[in-house]
This record gives C-alpha cells, sequence and structure tokens, in this order.
C-alpha cells in the first residue's frame, strides 16, 4: 500500500507542477494583455476568462500533492496536548470529513460536466469556450484528490493496525513544529 501511496504522492506532485505552469502561463498572458492594452490600445480578449480556467484546473491539480504535503488547513492548537491515539483518532475523524466535502463536489462536479456534455455548454463570453474543455481537467483533480485519500486514508489505517500509529500519524496528522521548521529551511 504504501508504494501505492508513493507513486499518487509522486504523480501529484507532477500534477502541482502542471498547475504551476498554467498559473504562471495565465499570469503571462494577463501582463501582456495589460501591457498592449496600456501602450497599443489593443486586447487580446478572453485573458480573464482563460486565467480563471487556469485557475480552477491549478487548484484543483493542487488539492492531492497538499494532502500528502499535508498542508491542508487545520486549526491543531489543542492537538499538541492530545495523547497520540486521540490525535490520530482526530486526524482519521478530519481526513473522513475532508474526503467526504470533497465526494460531495465530486459527485456535483461530475454532473455539471454531463449536463455541460450533453448540451454542448459553452460559454456566454466573445470566445464562446465550449465549457468541457476547463471543466474536463478541473473535474480530473478533484476525482484525483478524492481517490488520494481513500488511499491515503487505508494506507495510514493499515499502519496503525500493525502497530505503527507514529507511522500513521506521519501520514496523516498535523506537522509537528519541527517538520513545519524543516520544510521552511530546506
Amino acid at each position: 500500500m504504501s508504494r501505492v501511496v508513493s507513486s499518487l504522492h509522486g504523480l501529484s506532485r507532477l500534477m502541482v507542477w502542471i498547475g504551476g505552469i498554467l498559473i504562471l502561463g495565465s499570469a503571462l498572458l494577463v501582463t501582456v494583455e495589460v501591457v498592449l492594452r496600456k501602450f497599443a490600445n489593443i486586447s487580446l480578449g478572453g485573458a480573464d476568462e482563460i486565467s480563471g480556467y487556469a485557475f480552477a484546473v491549478a487548484t484543483s491539480f493542487g488539492f492531492a500533492f497538499a494532502l500528502f504535503e499535508r498542508a491542508h488547513i487545520r486549526v491543531d492548537a489543542l492537538l499538541v496536548v492530545l495523547p497520540r491515539p486521540l490525535r490520530l483518532g482526530l486526524s482519521f475523524f478530519g481526513l473522513a470529513l475532508l474526503i467526504g466535502f470533497a465526494g460531495v463536489v465530486g459527485w456535483q462536479a461530475w454532473s455539471l460536466v454531463g449536463d455541460t456534455l450533453e448540451f454542448s455548454s459553452r460559454s456566454i463570453t466573445p470566445l464562446r469556450t465550449p465549457l468541457a474543455i476547463p471543466q474536463i481537467p478541473w473535474l480530473a483533480g478533484w476525482l484525483f484528490f478524492i481517490f488520494c485519500g481513500i488511499a491515503l486514508f487505508a494506507a495510514a489505517f493499515l499502519s496503525a493496525l500493525r502497530g505503527d500509529q507514529a507511522g500513521a500519524e506521519k501520514m496523516i496528522g498535523a506537522k509537528t513544529l519541527d517538520e513545519q521548521i524543516e520544510d521552511e529551511t530546506v
């Protein structure tokens, strides 16, 4: 199971790089648009629309990587004083809630993309973008996040069942202060 989680982590790293390239590309596009409008009175048109799509896709592509890196926001002020079994139980509960929320979003996104494909929906902008083009990778990011969350939950659960609570906590628990400092200094 750890090899599966490791492979998924590697794939999530690739997806987050793709998302970063999308964000940088949209920043470049908007910069060119602003400069052309300011100095040449020319508009490319659609830069804001394309940037919105790029941001949505990049965001959904980044969710799984944040999960593996334990970077999702959590309120952990009390966790440090709780005993490990309780901390671990709360981490499992929090991960289950996160996966559940993502599942609801994924279900709704699946329905949205299905409707978009059924009706050949296009944006109501001058670009008339077929909405399936940005929505399908956006949905793929959500589905990948859900799959990774389930795999990570299963791997941590199996680790805890084998008696390795520290290993399970390392997979799904909040980062310790030392781990956060190490992340910032590397």
